[in-house]
């Protein structure tokens, strides 16, 4: 039985009894204990900043050449704080009762309101920063809405809320470099896990730029290392963006949990063309003005402004009265691919629907509009050279945060003592849909505020164990594991490239483990996973030598990314409902909504590792509701 530890006493007093009983470790020791962090993202630059602060010793590793080039970057819309700025009705509770529902009560309640209590106090740590928020004319700071809520929450830079927050946790990750506090490792990967007597005990990492393999030991071990979206090759993740650090952790005992959840993201660039490698995102808020519809003829191919207002069909409007244009994620998405389907999608491709400005411009004025969106409006018209302030946006839903990962306690522990995983790497917070900008939340929260005190607390029982160092067996032989597989990709003498292997497996999950999933659909999946891996084995063909060499960092992310796909489908066939992102199609009312299983399927499924060719394990840790009632997640 899996425990999460979620302390005792009320639900809003769970998180302040836990920082009163956690344990210290005093400024002395501090100093003797080393903590590797993997990941410079928000999660990663924050733990290890915030960590270092204390008098810890932290060696940071990213495989970027420069830690502010973390994903974090790409965040564009916000970060959500019930302050209640508007006095529109916000509150902890609120903000707690919007996340359990938008993940569709499928996560736990304990984190989820921890997350909602903080978020108050990052706003004013990130101000302190100097992350420039956006601020009304009296100078007070500004609020927008996100989809699945019905209040003004998510604090902005403009749309570029990710980059501001990123580099606040920047600087203060740099200012302890500078104190020698942390030892900062770009351009490495972290290549497998090390785990002594059962204990996380280090990493073995490869430079990236010489090709030199290197052991790194520690006490603790954290992974910020980011979600897995682009396991479906064209997503809006980076390109070196990948589910190596965690897959390799769940390989060596490390659970992994609700791996199937997999949001898209309704407001993406629709794909143009058969050789892009990845998709562009649009900042959800924009749903805050834009207005959504397709033509209400199949095949229209008129200009979208010579379409009278009775021929379109502003869908979300129609279907979820309540919410309308800022209907959560997972339901936006799911329309707009049931119109696309249905013959109504428009633009190049016919896979893309509008998102129309022309009536927040007339209401509002185009410079209103142009003073919050105009960087996404300059972005759009440089890809696509389509003013948006003229023309409805051509948009479309595309992969891109995972709510799954790595399973973790409350403590942010997962099933591997001394290792944790924060932010996306883990699964702790969104259930099985994530609302908007609590993505950045999340990541911050984690870095800033939780970590600092359940690491401690965990190595305070460190203090008197012996130290290890990189000589020890468990090194040489995780060190063989890593370079097997190396020597292994370097002979392989096939005719495929990385790329062809990982666009197979994109495509394959798109069409099976997408927006939508069946039964018949996954066990196909899983029949094909199988010939694509044994194709991967004989038929890879890797230029170059074992130095400076991308081609060699992708094939063992495409290995991940295979295995990784499998579970995924095992997952997704083992959990017999729709839930949040996770639909399954034969569970589903006469009008297309979601049907879920509280009788059955309340839980986390928990997945263990058996081996190569072995079937995973499921664990399953229930999930109990004492401060809210299970109820239909209905947005109409």
């Amino acid at each position: 039985m899996i425990d999460s530890k979620i302390p005792e006493g009320p639900l809003a007093e769970k998180w302040s009894h836990y920082k009163a009983k956690a344990k210290l470790v005093n400024p002395a020791n501090r100093k003797k204990l080393n903590i590797i962090v993997v990941g410079t993202g928000l999660a990663g630059a924050s733990c290890a900043a915030s960590l270092a602060e204390q008098g810890y010793n932290i060696k940071s590793f990213c495989f970027q050449d420069s830690a502010r080039r973390a994903h974090s970057v790409a965040a564009q819309g916000g970060v959500n704080a019930a302050k209640n700025y508007k006095n529109d009705g916000d509150s902890t509770f609120r903000m707690f009762y919007d996340t359990i529902k938008g993940g569709d009560f499928r996560s736990r309640e304990a984190n989820v309101y921890r997350l909602a209590e903080c978020s108050a106090q990052l706003i004013d740590h990130a101000v302190a920063q100097g992350v420039p928020f956006a601020r009304e004319y009296a100078g007070y700071l500004n609020n927008r809405s996100f989809g699945g809520v019905q209040v003004s929450r998510t604090f902005y830079a403009r749309g570029q809320t990710g980059q501001q927050l990123l580099l606040g946790a920047y600087q203060a990750l740099l200012r302890q470099v500078s104190l020698g506090k942390v030892d900062l490792n770009t351009r490495h990967e972290m290549l497998e896990l090390v785990v002594i007597d059962g204990k996380a005990k280090g990493i073995i990492a490869r430079n990236m730029e010489t090709g030199a393999i290197e052991r790194h030991a520690a006490d603790a071990v954290v992974l910020a290392s980011g979600g897995y979206g682009k396991v479906y090759y064209l997503s809006t993740l980076a390109m070196g963006c990948n589910s190596s650090a965690i897959w390799r952790a769940h390989k060596k005992g490390a659970f992994m949990a609700g791996v199937s959840w997999i949001q898209f993201h309704p407001t993406s660039l629709p794909q143009h063309g058969e050789n892009q490698s990845k998709l562009t995102l649009m900042s959800e808020s924009l749903r805050n003005d834009g207005r959504i519809w397709v033509p209400k003829t199949a095949g229209d191919d008129r200009n979208p402004n010579t379409i009278p207002e009775e021929e379109r069909d502003y869908y979300l409007e129609r279907k979820y009265p309540s919410f309308g244009n800022l209907a959560p994620r997972d339901i936006s998405s799911r329309a707009a691919k049931e119109q696309i389907d249905a013959g109504h999608g428009v633009g190049p491709m016919k896979n893309a629907i509008y998102l129309d400005f022309s009536d927040a411009i007339r209401a509002q004025g185009k410079d209103k509009i142009e003073a919050k969106y105009s960087n996404l409006f300059a972005m759009y018209e440089k890809i696509t050279g389509i003013n948006a302030y003229k023309e409805p946006m051509l948009i479309s839903p595309s992969a891109h945060f995972t709510m799954g990962g790595l399973w973790v306690d409350y403590e942010l522990m997962t099933t591997i003592p001394g290792l944790f995983a924060l932010g996306e790497a883990n699964f702790a917070d969104h259930g099985a849909n994530r609302l908007g900008a609590n993505s950045l939340l999340q990541a911050c929260v984690d870095g800033y505020f939780i970590a600092p005190y359940t690491i401690p607390n965990y190595l305070s029982g460190e203090l008197n164990t012996p130290k290890i160092d990189t000589s020890h067996p468990a090194f040489d032989e995780a060190e063989k594991t890593v370079q097997s597989q190396l020597n292994r990709f370097l002979s392989s003498k096939g005719t495929l490239s990385t790329d062809y292997f990982h666009k197979k497996i994109g495509r394959l999950l798109y069409e099976k483990c997408g927006l939508s999933r069946s039964k018949q659909k996954l066990e196909k999946a899983l029949e094909e996973i199988k010939t694509l891996k044994a194709s991967f084995e004989k038929d890879l063909l890797i230029t170059g030598d074992d130095k400076l060499n991308s081609e060699l960092e992708k094939a063992g992310r495409i290995a991940d990314y295979i295995e990784l796909a499998e579970l995924m489908c095992h997952d997704a066939l083992q959990r017999e409902e729709s839930c949040g992102a996770h639909f399954r199609e034969e569970y589903q009312t006469a009008d297309g909504e979601a049907v879920r299983n509280d009788t059955d399927f309340c839980y986390v499924s928990a997945w263990e590792w058996k081996g190569k060719e072995q079937l995973p394990e499921l664990h399953k840790e229930p999930l109990v509701f004492e401060s809210v009632e299970l109820a239909v997640r209905s947005y109409k």
